[in-house]
This record gives C-alpha cells, sequence and structure tokens, in this order.
C-alpha cells in the first residue's frame, strides 16, 4: 500500500514538473516572440499649406527629401530629419477636412514576420504590400479606426536611395522622440498598444505613456481628444539647449523655452537626447 502511495505521489510529482516546464517553455517563447520596432518612421500632418509647413521645418535645419505633386491632386511633401525618419505634409483638399495629425508610421526590419505576429496576437493586419514611395507597407486601425502604418525600408525605395542626402543644416542628428496622439478612447486605445501590439505601458493615468518595443527607446503619449489635443512632436538632440539657441539665431521663434509651433499651431518641442543602448538611431 505504502509502494503504491509513493508510485502515485511521484507520478503526480513529474506530472506536475512537466506541467510547469511547458507552461515555462510558452512563457519564453511568447517573450521571444514580442514585436520589436526600429522606431519611428515618419508622422504624418495634414496642413493647410504645404509652402508654409515646408519653409517652417527648413528653418529648423530639415530638407525635402522628395514630394508628389500630382495633377489634381494635393501636393504632399516629405521632410526628412534623419535616414530612418521623415515628417509628411499633406495639403488639404479644402476647409473641410480638418488640420492636424493624420497618422504615425513605425519601422520594422521584418515586415512580414511583424505582420503574422500581430495576426497571432488578434490584430486585423493585412498581408503587407508595396506603397508608391517603393517601401513594404501595412495598416491596421485603432479603436477609433484611426489608421496606423508599419513600414520596411526596401533597397531602391525613395526613402532608402535617399539615405546620406537632404540632411540640412540639421545634419540628421535630431530624432523623432515621442508623438503625442489624441484618441477617442484611452482605454481601448491603451489595451491596444500594450497587450497586443507590444508597447510598454508606464501605468500612469492622465496622458498615457507608451514605450516602443525594442531599442529605440521612443514613445507616444496618448490623450483623450475630447477636447481634441493640439498635436506635439519631440526631437531628441545632444545638447538641446545650444540647438534651441541656434535656431534662435536662424529668426525662429520660441513659444516657450524650447517649444515652437509650426503654422497650423503643431507644438515642436526639442529634448535633450538619452541615449539608449543597442538603439538604431
Amino acid at each position: 500500500m505504502g509502494i503504491r502511495l509513493l508510485s502515485i505521489l511521484l507520478l503526480a510529482f513529474f506530472i506536475s514538473h512537466e506541467a510547469v516546464s511547458i507552461q515555462s517553455a510558452v512563457s519564453d517563447t511568447k517573450e521571444k516572440t514580442l514585436p520589436s520596432l526600429v522606431g519611428i518612421a515618419h508622422v504624418a500632418f495634414r496642413v493647410s499649406d504645404v509652402a508654409k509647413s515646408r519653409a517652417f521645418y527648413q528653418k529648423l535645419g530639415f530638407e525635402q527629401s522628395f514630394e508628389f505633386n500630382d495633377l489634381g491632386n494635393p501636393p504632399v511633401s516629405y521632410i526628412k530629419v534623419n535616414d530612418h525618419q521623415f515628417i509628411e505634409l499633406y495639403q488639404r483638399k479644402d476647409d473641410s477636412q480638418p488640420i492636424g495629425l493624420m497618422h504615425l508610421c513605425y519601422e520594422t526590419n521584418d515586415i512580414e514576420a511583424l505582420q503574422k505576429e500581430y495576426v497571432e496576437r488578434g490584430v486585423k493586419a493585412p498581408e503587407p504590400k508595396k506603397a508608391r514611395a517603393g517601401n513594404m507597407l501595412f495598416i491596421i486601425h485603432d479603436p477609433a479606426d484611426q489608421v496606423l502604418e508599419f513600414t520596411q525600408y526596401m533597397p531602391g525605395s525613395l526613402h532608402y536611395q535617399d539615405r546620406g542626402k537632404h540632411l540640412g543644416a540639421a545634419q540628421g542628428i535630431m530624432h523623432i522622440e515621442s508623438v503625442l496622439v489624441g484618441v477617442q478612447d484611452l482605454a481601448k486605445s491603451r489595451a491596444l498598444y500594450a497587450t497586443k501590439l507590444g508597447f510598454e505601458d508606464s501605468g500612469g493615468q492622465g496622458v498615457i505613456t507608451l514605450r516602443l518595443p525594442g531599442s529605440s527607446g521612443q514613445q507616444i503619449g496618448l490623450e483623450s481628444n475630447n477636447p481634441l489635443p493640439m498635436p506635439r512632436i519631440a526631437f531628441s538632440v545632444t545638447n538641446a539647449g545650444r540647438i534651441v539657441n541656434d535656431l534662435r539665431q536662424r529668426g525662429v521663434v520660441f513659444d516657450q523655452e524650447s517649444s515652437v509651433s509650426d503654422p497650423d499651431g503643431a507644438i515642436v518641442m526639442f529634448t535633450e537626447r538619452k541615449e539608449q543602448k543597442n538603439a538604431r538611431h
């Protein structure tokens, strides 16, 4: 009887141990497959006057990389921040279209793997397609149907061919560090980013700070769009104070110590860069 009981206890122990090992392996796999992003690829604004907005960013030291100016369609200007990041300026068609932030796009090194991972996490992510500029891209929508883009820069694309060019007076030393995004439902949007897209939630209230998965250190802020918050973008740079002084000497008028408004009221800030381990840019 004692031997039989001992056998049952040993069997139960091994079964329990095996279950823990399997669960641990599953957890390890999930950790290994967390989606990683290179960083913010571009921030797209709909503007009232592309020429004025382009001139504003040129005064900050950036240059236009390329543009689309098709007959019968509003122009689109691609302002280069550095080889991995751009500001896209879309001319609105008429006064009925709201100006301000249109969407954010995130860069990945493996867009097919990222799309598959998101699908496994329950995200409605279509298969990547080649966009007009030549990069691979897929689009998803947040709970309020706002667009989120994910891209992989491809050899031969307009972005890829422009590497090392059109760096302007800023010389590619500035980086888009964070962007404030207005959302209709904070709780649902927060759950999408933190649970399904792998962003790191700061756990705060009010403006929700979410760090991109990966080593870029870049982040987005979510804020209720009732009322609609003014778009805000922060550039990080080494020695931000010197950069601000240089810009003042170029005639840039700052609203506050380190922030300036574009022609449509979007707030551009300059912050001191925090170096990240293994950061790509």
